[in-house]
């Protein structure tokens, strides 16, 4: 499982692994209960690889914020995405000191840390993640 295969998608809980290619869309598997499902063109997707958080110069890629994470935490599961705005607020700030608190809302934490959680339980190698993103060449 690689961070580019997996998506979240609006309006249901969870990450979803892109499984295949379908006539209509792709075919993804939830990481929460494993049933597949089609998606179409009217679903909203967002790929973890294209999210980033704001910071006070520049974006974040979320693969990075995981990373840092998987470091802090050891590659198992962080805090509880439920605790209070304040706790969740003062440990984003240690694993992204610079985050934007205007434009970063306690609620983009708790998807963040609800992300990397479901990530860690389904042992996903953090340590695997590239800090650059690999260019591919055309010739």
């Amino acid at each position: 499982m690689e961070l580019k295969d997996i998506v979240a998608v609006n309006g249901k809980p969870g990450l979803y692994e892109i499984k295949a290619q379908s006539k209509g869309g792709i075919i993804v598997e939830s990481l929460l209960d494993g049933k597949k499902f089609p998606v179409t063109v009217t679903h909203n997707l967002s790929a973890l690889n294209e999210i980033a958080i704001y910071t006070y110069e520049e974006e974040v890629p979320l693969r990075i914020i995981f990373k840092t994470i998987g470091e802090k935490e050891g590659g198992k599961e962080a805090i509880n995405p439920k605790e209070s705005g304040k706790v969740l607020t003062s440990y984003f700030r240690e694993i992204l000191p610079n985050f934007d608190e205007e434009r970063v809302y306690t609620s983009n934490i708790k998807k963040v840390l609800q992300w990397y959680n479901l990530l860690a339980s389904k042992n996903f190698d953090f340590t695997a993640i590239q800090e650059v993103e690999e260019e591919t060449e055309e010739a």
